[in-house]
């Protein structure tokens, strides 16, 4: 029996474990500070603790200061598994967040509320379950199973566990980077669980641009019925958003069937005005754009023709109040990511990656580009290649969130997989 059937067979013996611990770790609400949570801090100890007695060479601890979060900091883990060469090894890096998004409406959580998890029909509910929960179990998992077997990969594989991925890795990932550049090498092979399809055949090699773009508008409040004492800032905000949306769809409307789906989206999301009553004409309003955008495009160029519709719509609504020009129309940027070059279809880790998938599923793995942010992004902007994978039903951030048990069994054997072969 070869390594890989080895280590397969005795991930399949550690099922019950790792659901425990999917459970375990469901339970914590490890919510942004953005959202008015705590942030990651207990689910961090909790992971600690559960890995505190496991013969990992190494475990890092890095403390990313915030001081709106519990203990003032977003903390991220690295685990060293040294390969067969020791800290000369060829490197693997498995990347999964430990935050999760809020739970949004309860009312809608049907099968459970979302952090108290259920093991049911083969799948675990909760918030965080699929993402990242299954992967960063996964994960853990394809390292215990070979510390069971006292079998050393060819590869040193890096778990890092890491904060702040949903709310655009300044806490995470960027700071890393930043701050503990030390860390990362050219020669690093990147493997970030946290998109795919269904039976686990998408390799994911390029990501579009993200902007996310708040508009906030300033009018004049006032009773409803005197509309003309005021300046309703929500019919000015309704008007700009309409014709921005337009315009962005008409000018940049060109499809890469290389992505999926293959154009640019811009979607209106959040909106916020202070009105608290049918009869008020409000003075402000806020609407927020998420903006994924393909390679070819430049963020700065939409947000040039966003100002210029915004000097528009100032002149065609135009009032004066004791002498203070309205509307005002302000654009903060939430989160900029500038797409990077895609990873090499024929880089070292897709090659690996199919190879993997092809020996343990015989099924031929797909590449191609997603919409979504993810942590490979910024490797990708150090020039080290990294690809996102899982096997997922993508319910991420959807009320009822669930993880298949067989999915996180199965990806368990292709990260070894990618450390072995």
């Amino acid at each position: 029996m070869s390594n890989l059937e080895r280590i397969s067979k005795e991930i399949e013996n550690l099922q019950d474990e790792m659901v425990e611990t999917l459970v375990e770790l469901i339970k914590i609400p490890a919510i942004s500070p953005d959202y008015g949570y705590e942030g990651e801090y207990d689910k961090a100890q909790k992971l600690l603790e559960i890995i505190k007695d496991w013969p990992f060479d190494r475990v890092e601890v890095y403390n990313a200061p915030d001081e709106r979060a519990k203990n003032g900091v977003r903390p991220s883990i690295l685990a060293y598994y040294y390969g067969e060469k020791g800290e000369e090894s060829p490197r693997l890096w498995i990347l999964t967040h430990i935050d999760v998004v809020p739970p949004g409406d309860l009312s809608k959580w049907t099968v459970t509320e979302p952090f108290k998890p259920v093991v049911k029909d083969g799948k675990v509910y909760g918030r965080g379950s699929e993402d990242n929960g299954q992967s960063l179990v996964a994960s853990l998992y394809a390292v215990k199973a070979m510390m069971n077997l006292g079998i050393r990969p060819k590869r040193t594989v890096i778990l890092a566990f890491v904060s702040d991925e949903e709310t655009g890795s300044k806490y995470g990932v960027e700071w890393l980077m930043k701050e503990h550049p030390e860390l990362f090498r050219k020669d690093d092979l990147v493997l970030v669980p946290d998109g795919g399809n269904e039976d686990g055949t998408f390799i994911e090699v390029a990501e579009k641009s993200i902007l996310w773009l708040r508009v906030k508008v300033r009018g004049r409040q006032v009773h409803a019925s005197m509309p003309d004492k005021g300046l309703n800032a929500h019919r000015v905000a309704l008007d700009f958003a309409y014709h921005l949306d337009r315009v962005l769809h008409e000018k940049y409307g060109e499809r890469d069937e290389l992505f999926d789906p293959p154009e640019s989206t811009f979607e209106p999301t959040m909106v916020k005005n202070p009105a608290d009553s049918p009869n008020i004409a409000p003075g402000e309003h806020e609407v927020v754009f998420d903006c994924r955008i393909l390679p070819r495009y430049s963020i700065d160029d939409i947000l040039k023709d966003a100002e210029r519709l915004a000097e528009e719509i100032k002149e065609k609504y135009r009032k004066e109040f004791n002498g203070k020009v309205l509307p005002e129309i302000e654009f903060e940027v939430l989160q900029r990511m500038d797409a990077p070059e895609p990873t090499d279809p024929n880089s070292e880790i897709v090659l690996l990656l199919k190879e993997a998938i092809r020996r343990l599923r015989g099924k031929e793995a797909k590449v191609g580009g997603i919409g979504g942010g993810t942590f490979a992004a910024y490797f990708r902007k150090l020039g080290i290649p990294a690809v996102v994978w899982a096997t997922l039903d993508e319910t991420a951030h959807q009320p009822n969130e669930y993880a298949w048990i067989k999915n996180m069994v199965n990806d368990a054997k292709v990260m070894a997989a990618l450390a072995l072969l």
